[in-house]
C-alpha cells in the first residue's frame, strides 16, 4: 500500500515515515504543499496524509485542489490547530478525517486502516440500500436521491452506509465512532456531529422529506417521517 506523506517539519516527517515503513507501507514524501500536490496528481496512492500548515500551499488549499481535480483518494489531515473552527475548515475542504498533534502512532495506524478499508467482499454481496427515494449501491459506491447522484467523501459514504444498514434503529455516538472510524474510544471531539451535518447538507437539505434524525440524548436514526 502506497501512502503520500506531506509534512514540512523534518523530524516529524522522519518519525512518521519510519513508523509507517515498519508497518509495511510504501511511503512517498513531500516537504511543501506544491510538491505534495504534484505527487498526489502524478501517482496512485491509497491514502494521502498532509499537515495543514505547509510552505508553498497550505493543506487546506492542497485538499481543495485535489478534490477539484476529482481525485477521491482518502485524505487525512494532521494539525496542531485543534480548535473546532480549524477542524471544520479542514473537513469542509474535502478531507476525510483529521488527527490533532501530538497523537499516539497507534491511533494514526487505526485511522489509516479505517480510511483504506473498502470491504469489497461484503459490498459485492450486498444489495442496493434504499430509504424512500435515497439509494446507495455498495458495489459502485454511487449514492442517488430522487434520481440525482450525490458526491460524498469516503468518510461521508461510510457514515451513510452504516446509517442505512441500520435504518429505523437509533445509533449512539459511540457505535458510530466504532463502526465508521474504527475506534474503540471517545476521541473527545465533535467529529460525529460534524459529519452528520455534512450528510444532512447533501442528503436532506434540498428535499422536503428529511431522512436523518437526531434523538436527543441517544444518537441518530435514519428513517422516513411517520
Amino acid at each position: 500500500m502506497r501512502i503520500l506523506l506531506i509534512e514540512d517539519e523534518p523530524k516529524t516527517l522522519a518519525f512518521i515515515r519510519k513508523g509507517l515503513e515498519e508497518n509495511g507501507y510504501d511511503v512517498d514524501t513531500a516537504a511543501d504543499g506544491l510538491e505534495g500536490l504534484r505527487l498526489a496528481m502524478a501517482g496512485t496512492y491509497q491514502i494521502i496524509i498532509s499537515d495543514i500548515v505547509l510552505p508553498g500551499m497550505s493543506g487546506i488549499q492542497l485538499c481543495r485542489q485535489i478534490r477539484e481535480m476529482h481525485n477521491e483518494t482518502p485524505l487525512l489531515m494532521l494539525t496542531a490547530l485543534g480548535g473546532v473552527g480549524h477542524v471544520v475548515t479542514g473537513l469542509d475542504s474535502g478531507a476525510d478525517d483529521y488527527l490533532v498533534k501530538p497523537f499516539e502512532f497507534q491511533e494514526l495506524l487505526a485511522r489509516i486502516r479505517t480510511l483504506t478499508k473498502r470491504g469489497i467482499t461484503s459490498a459485492q454481496l450486498s444489495p442496493v440500500l434504499t430509504l424512500g427515494d435515497l439509494e446507495l449501491n455498495p458495489q459502485t459506491r454511487v449514492v442517488k436521491r430522487g434520481g440525482r447522484e450525490i458526491q460524498l467523501t469516503a468518510r461521508e459514504y461510510a457514515l451513510l452506509e452504516f446509517l442505512l444498514r441500520n435504518k429505523e434503529r437509533v445509533l449512539s455516538r459511540q457505535e458510530i465512532v466504532k463502526h465508521v472510524w474504527g475506534l474503540d474510544f471517545d476521541t473527545g471531539t465533535n467529529m460525529v456531529e460534524v459529519y452528520v451535518n455534512y450528510l444532512r447538507r447533501k442528503i436532506d437539505r434540498d428535499f422536503k422529506e428529511k431522512l436523518i434524525h437526531t434523538q436527543f440524548g441517544l444518537g441518530y436514526v435514519m428513517k422516513q417521517p411517520a
